[in-house]
């Protein structure tokens, strides 16, 4: 098994507190409209929650990316080369991962995960399906840049960021990500991005509000997370989960609605809530090809091929970094 130990980026106090954790919640918390980021949701049983949810039958972008890497591995393979550290953003369990593997011959496979046990059994894992791969485990939040492992400095760099998570992402954020994709992979690499489709409103409301409660169990869990880590008394049975479609925005939204007022702490301080407000979780943008192709430009890199599946409800891009360019 080639799974090295890996390194851990991730900054905490004394007591053991993720401290970018606790400021994106306090800081949330006290503005009008609730919110959390949604890297949160990505304890050890807010991943394995996810990874339920990509077997449920109302969520298809796992089953629709998986087809796109089945079916262009040869084409993929041919545009990217053999040869290439694959840097995986937001690795999770790594479920996909095999399939690009297996078709491009990489020199190594460095994951980076915020969750820091679930990246680590993935990667031994991972390890044990690709005996000869050199694999680099770094526990980090990839939303900055990295400092990737010496071992794979000085070789070429594919970025691997599947499931649409950029489109998790505001606008803003999502340019901040690329750009510090870029960092990270340094000039001339490439990037393979899922990014999902717009399509049928209902089909969107049913991947995030399934019939079977898994992805309200995962909303909910980030309270679980925050009382867990933060010292926090939010009352979680209070809370109902909720997705809404935003069409100016192009996006499924996931909240937190209380059904009660309410009052609670973490952290020391304390919070207010009416019956009726929520905590915004999470946001789901979804592309058509030319904003997909306008985001990944503002953020550096230069799209040289796209895949659709057979039904067109998912995207794959291979992009490059290339030299800033100040005029046309």
């Amino acid at each position: 098994m080639n799974a090295n130990p890996g390194l851990r980026l991730v900054e905490r106090d004394a007591s053991g507190v993720d401290l970018a954790f606790r400021s994106d919640v306090l800081l949330g918390l006290s503005q009008a409209q609730k919110a959390i980021p949604a890297r949160w949701f990505y304890d050890d049983a807010g991943s394995q929650l996810f990874e339920d949810i990509t077997q449920l039958p109302e969520y298809y972008p796992t089953r629709a990316e998986t087809e796109i890497l089945t079916n262009r591995a040869a084409k993929i393979a041919d545009l990217i080369g053999s040869g290439r550290a694959v840097v995986e953003f937001g690795s999770g369990s790594s479920v996909k991962t095999p399939l690009l593997l297996s078709a491009i011959r990489p020199s190594a496979y460095v994951p980076l995960d915020i969750a820091g046990d679930f990246l680590r059994a993935s990667s031994a894992a991972l390890a044990a399906k690709f005996p000869g791969l050199p694999v680099y485990p770094v526990e980090a939040d990839f939303m900055r840049r990295v400092e990737l492992p010496a071992e794979v400095a000085d070789l070429p760099k594919l970025g691997f960021f599947p499931g649409s998570t950029i489109g998790n992402m505001i606008a803003r954020t999502a340019t901040d990500l690329l750009r510090s994709m870029r960092e990270t992979l340094g000039e001339g690499a490439l990037l393979l991005i899922g990014m999902d489709l717009v399509k049928d409103e209902a089909a969107l409301l049913a991947a995030y509000d399934d019939a079977a409660g898994v992805t309200a169990r995962f909303n909910l869990n980030l309270l679980a997370r925050v009382n867990r880590e933060l010292d926090g008394d939010i009352p979680v049975e209070s809370f109902r989960h909720e997705a809404r479609w935003n069409d100016p925005f192009a996006r499924i939204e996931m909240h937190l609605v209380t059904q009660d007022d309410v009052t609670f702490t973490v952290g020391g301080e304390r919070f207010v809530m009416q019956a009726g407000e929520s905590i915004h979780t999470e946001n789901s943008h979804k592309f058509t090809k030319r904003s997909g192709q306008t985001l990944l430009a503002a953020g550096g890199w230069e799209p040289r091929a796209r895949w659709t599946d057979e039904g067109s409800q998912f995207s794959l891009v291979l992009a490059e970094s290339r030299p800033p360019r100040s005029a046309p």
